[in-house]
């Protein structure tokens, strides 16, 4: 009996292990996938249907407009979007799609803006008055957009012209040339200022002149103080003044003029913490300190 039990436990067991095999090979997710791109290829429509829907939907409309829009729009209009693309850092992005996309946001502005009022006010002249009022906002959003964005990465140029200088000129007083300097620069900051430097010295690899290369990023930054370095380093250039001197007393005047900026952000700090405090907490105080008193004058009046 015991041997028969024994047997039997041993068959079971045995079975268990040859169906887990089976199974776990039926289950191989590299051999399901195989077997599943083998046997179902995709099609056009699937990989269409994989792209994001901006893509699919937005995209193509903003292109269709931008071709419309494109022959009516001035030659100077066209230069100035392309000279803000530039500052901005979106180079690789069209002048013709940032006028179908000028031209989008006009259509949803007016759209959204007259559903909007509409939905609040059901006022048929108020709705007429927000159509071309969202016109107008939603064609100059984008130029909005491309300045603050512009902004912002002046100021980032801004701040980080000291330590640039600092590097270029430990780099010439160690005996670097000035190109040299640059590119050990770029290798160790990373930011907007060390990808303009990195872009000019490519420029002067591939023929360029270093006073073009040095105009080009006054260009396309839009930055009172790195014109000044640059117009400095470029006379310094052509009248053959040492460069570690110029780039010394330039580094000393950028730090004390951070340093300055600094010292005029601290002083306004007073005055915009005065702005919150005024609007949030005084008039909690009031609340608290004169409203008992309001709600005991107006008793004693109601009992009169």
């Amino acid at each position: 009996m015991e041997a028969a039990l024994f047997a039997g436990l041993m068959f079971l067991g045995v079975l268990a292990i040859f169906i887990s095999m089976v199974v776990g090979a039926q289950l191989d997710p590299v051999q399901a996938r195989l077997a599943q791109i083998a046997t179902k290829p995709r099609t056009l429509e699937e990989l269409e249907l994989q792209r994001p829907l901006s893509e699919r939907t937005i995209k193509p409309i903003i292109q269709g407009l931008a071709k419309l829009s494109g022959r009516f729009y001035p030659a100077n209009t066209v230069r100035g979007i392309a000279l803000a693309l530039k500052r901005a850092g979106m180079e690789t992005t069209s002048t013709e799609f940032i006028l179908g996309v000028k031209v989008f946001a006009a259509i949803v502005g007016a759209l959204g803006g007259a559903a909007l009022v509409n939905a609040v006010t059901l006022d048929t002249t108020q709705t007429l008055i927000a159509v071309p009022v969202g016109l107008i906002v939603g064609f100059k959003a984008p130029d909005f957009y491309l300045s603050s964005r512009a902004g912002k990465r002046a100021s980032q140029v801004l701040d980080g012209l000291p330590d640039a200088l600092d590097l270029l000129t430990i780099s010439v007083e160690a005996g670097l040339g000035f190109d040299a300097a640059i590119i050990k620069m770029t290798e160790k900051m990373k930011g907007a200022l060390a990808e303009e430097f990195k872009r000019a010295a490519g420029e002067q690899r591939v023929g360029k002149s270093r006073q073009d290369a040095l105009r080009g990023i006054v260009e396309r930054v839009e930055q009172k103080e790195l014109a000044n370095f640059i117009s400095a380093i470029i006379q310094a250039d052509q009248l053959g003044v040492s460069m570690s001197k110029v780039l010394r007393i330039q580094s000393e005047q950028l730090r004390t003029e951070r340093r300055q900026r600094a010292e005029e952000r601290a002083a306004k700090a007073p005055v915009m913490i005065m702005l919150p405090t005024i609007g949030c907490i005084f008039p909690s105080l009031f609340i608290v300190i004169l409203g008992p008193a309001a709600l005991t004058a107006m008793s004693t009046c109601s009992q009169v």
